[in-house]
C-alpha cells in the first residue's frame, strides 16, 4: 500500500462470475479474490514488503472475522481531516458496513469513520480506545504495529460476523 492509497477488502456485490475480470473469482464466503502480478512497493512507501503483508493480513482477518469491511488510509487528509476521512469512507463498496481508519502522520491526525451498520457493533468508545492504542504505538515509531493493533481491537469489539454464526 503506497502512501495515500485506500486499502480495503472488496466484497462481491451482485457480480456474476462470468462478468469478473480475468484472474478474479467469488469465493465460497462471497468475497471477491483477485490474482495479481507481484509489484514491489514503490520507493515512496513507508512500509517494507513484510510490513505490507502484515497489514494486509490484519485487514483480511479483521474483515473476515467481524463481517465489517475495514480499510486503512495513510496520507495527507487536507484542511478538514474529518471531512476527507468521511469522503474516503463513502468511496468504499458498502459504506454502511465499513470502517475507515485514516492516518495522516504529518498532520498528527487519526480519524476513524464507521458506517451506520458498523457503528451498532463498534461504538465510539471502542474507536477511541483504538485511537489511544495507535497514538501510543506511533509515538514509539511503530506505524504498522499501531495499525495492526487497532484493527485487532476494532475487530474484537465488533465481535464475530453474525452471518457466519
Amino acid at each position: 500500500m503506497a502512501s495515500g492509497e485506500l486499502a480495503h477488502s472488496a466484497t462481491a456485490v451482485d457480480v456474476a462470475e462470468k462478468d469478473l475480470p480475468f484472474g478474479e473469482v467469488i469465493t465460497n464466503s462471497g468475497r471477491r479474490s483477485a490474482a495479481k502480478m507481484y509489484e514491489p512497493a514503490p520507493p515512496t512507501s513507508p512500509f517494507t514488503v513484510q510490513q505490507l503483508a502484515r497489514l494486509d493480513e490484519a485487514l483480511t482477518f479483521a474483515t473476515r472475522e467481524s463481517g465489517v469491511a475495514f480499510s486503512v488510509y495513510l496520507g495527507d487528509l487536507g484542511e478538514d481531516t474529518r471531512a476527507e476521512a468521511e469522503k474516503l469512507h463513502q468511496s468504499t463498496d458498502d459504506p454502511a458496513n465499513a470502517v475507515v481508519i485514516a492516518v495522516s502522520p504529518a498532520q498528527r491526525a487519526i480519524e476513524i469513520v464507521t458506517g451506520r451498520r458498523a457503528h451498532v457493533r463498534l461504538p465510539d468508545r471502542g474507536a477511541n480506545l483504538a485511537v489511544a492504542s495507535m497514538v501510543a504505538s506511533f509515538k514509539e515509531g511503530d506505524l504498522v504495529g499501531g495499525l495492526v493493533n487497532a484493527l485487532r481491537m476494532l475487530s474484537d469489539q465488533a465481535g464475530p460476523d453474525p452471518k457466519q454464526h
